[in-house]
């Protein structure tokens, strides 16, 4: 009731809204059901394929030996910690390097071309070439320039992380800045805005909403890759799981190893599908009937 004694209206779903609500509760129930017998089925007939293959007692004493797993986790997780390590200072500079080459292919002006051509070779090479051969040619080159120096082999596993992934991350930062409607720049620089202050205050922070998606993949991708640092002699979890390996002669610590590696990238992997499916939502809002 209202101050002057009027009935208060309140909204209420129709009878046909309702009746719309229950028929999407059922099917969605049943899509459980259905989805849940038939991974209940297909894990069961996996399971049985792999249990009464003739030689699953051997693959189990090679890679799925739990002695061995468990005298080799702590040396594993010890070198796994160097892959955090080597992930947080790599993931700073791509943040870093990545931003400015996006910036550089940016620039506007024949003034600029420099910059935009060493920006654009820069990605073409770093995205052409694998990241164990930049591995190579960083672990081997860099120390062959002074071969009185000693460099770590982790600090150098790092520059060559950083400079492949910012190849990719500067790509994917690039197109979220040109998808970004030339609108938004006039408007900036009409207000009186520097080209600078239009690029970190509009075009940058809406560019990376476009790519978050895409950024977040690539921070995966990385975490796995900074497992190739083990070939310049880091003694990671790879590298110490292969150790473990040449001491025993099993498999065990690799599969230990990549369930680490697993369980490293798993947050983020779910994050990132959280995060698309937001996204995703937010854009389809008004649009289905």
């Amino acid at each position: 009731m209202t101050t002057d004694g009027a009935p208060t209206l309140t909204w209420q779903p129709s009878t046909l809204e309702l009746e719309r609500r229950a028929v999407r509760k059922r099917a969605s129930g049943r899509s459980v059901m259905v989805a849940l017998a038939s991974t209940v089925v297909f894990a069961a007939v996996a399971g049985t394929l792999v249990l009464t293959s003739p030689g699953w007692e051997s693959v189990q004493r090679t890679f799925f030996n739990p002695e061995i797993a468990i005298d080799s986790l702590p040396r594993i997780l010890e070198g796994l910690w160097l892959n955090i390590r080597v992930l947080f200072f790599a993931a700073i500079g791509v943040a870093i390097l990545g931003t400015l080459l996006a910036v550089l292919r940016s620039l506007r002006g024949p003034v600029f071309f420099p910059l935009r051509a060493l920006a654009a070779g820069y990605t073409d090479l770093f995205r052409g070439l694998p990241v164990l051969i930049v591995l190579y040619l960083v672990g081997f080159g860099i120390p062959a320039l002074n071969p009185t120096e000693r460099y770590p082999a982790a600090v150098l596993g790092t520059i060559g992380i950083m400079l492949c992934y910012s190849a990719y991350v500067a790509e994917v930062l690039r197109a979220g800045m040109e998808a970004v409607h030339p609108s938004q720049r006039v408007a900036a620089r009409s207000l009186g805005l520097s080209h600078g202050a239009t690029l970190r205050m509009i075009v940058i922070p809406q560019g990376l909403r476009k790519v978050v998606p895409a950024l977040m993949n690539d921070f995966v991708s990385m975490q796995k890759d900074v497992g190739l640092i083990s070939v310049l002699g880091a003694v990671d979890a790879i590298r110490a799981a292969q150790i473990v390996q040449a001491q025993t002669y099993n498999f065990t610590p690799y599969v230990v190893a990549g369930l680490l590696f697993v369980a490293l990238s798993f947050p983020m992997i779910r994050l990132t599908d959280h995060i698309s499916a937001r996204m995703a939502s937010r854009e389809q809002i008004g649009g289905t009937v």
